[in-house]
């Protein structure tokens, strides 16, 4: 399946050196601990809260619009304490999601308006259908689908998974183009 071509006025996105391209309304709290590995795409209205801890981004991944992303913390008698959260390699976040996860493996697709609980674990070549809610703590396992709300497994991924994912933000980059004018 060939993806749409998406245009983008190129005044409105910061490309880097290694290949991202960042939304200039995008929110990077405490930018110095955000490490995006390259080809990643952040659109516009995406919050990342860096400020709170490292939030480390893998290669081609894909960031919708009104995405927020922000490290998990845990409550203490004395405080509370942030982790860092690190994201895997050819990752698609849907737009309006909400991530609070511990760690997110490589080849994982998140559906729109789905929300990640505070210190939830995706494996590889996983999925969150559209509209899921993670509670918090979920451990999602390699190659299952989750759906719902609360969400629970559903199916399970094909074993062609991983080229799927690594394919479908490939195809999406490669269609995310700059518009003729700008």
């Amino acid at each position: 399946m060939e993806l749409p071509d998406v245009f983008y006025d190129k005044r409105d996105f910061v490309e880097t050196a290694s290949g991202n391209k960042v939304s200039r309304n995008t929110v990077l709290c405490g930018s110095q601990n955000i490490v995006i590995n390259g080809k990643s795409i952040v659109r516009e209205g995406v919050i990342i809260r860096g400020d709170l801890a490292n939030v480390r981004i893998g290669r081609q991944c894909i960031i919708d619009k009104k995405v927020v992303v922000r490290p998990p913390f845990k409550k203490f008698s004395k405080g509370v304490a942030f982790f860092p959260l690190h994201i895997g390699d050819n990752v698609f976040i849907g737009e309006g999601s909400v991530v609070s996860a511990a760690v997110i493996g490589s080849y994982v697709y998140i559906g729109k308006n789905v929300i990640i609980g505070r210190r939830c674990i995706l494996k590889d070549c996983c999925m969150i259908a559209d509209n899921t809610v993670l509670a918090p703590e979920t451990v999602v396992p390699s190659f299952s689908v989750y759906s719902g709300s609360p969400g629970h497994h559903t199916s399970d991924q094909p074993d062609c998974a991983q080229e799927l994912l690594i394919e479908y933000t490939k195809s999406y980059y490669q269609h995310f183009l700059p518009n003729k004018s700008s």
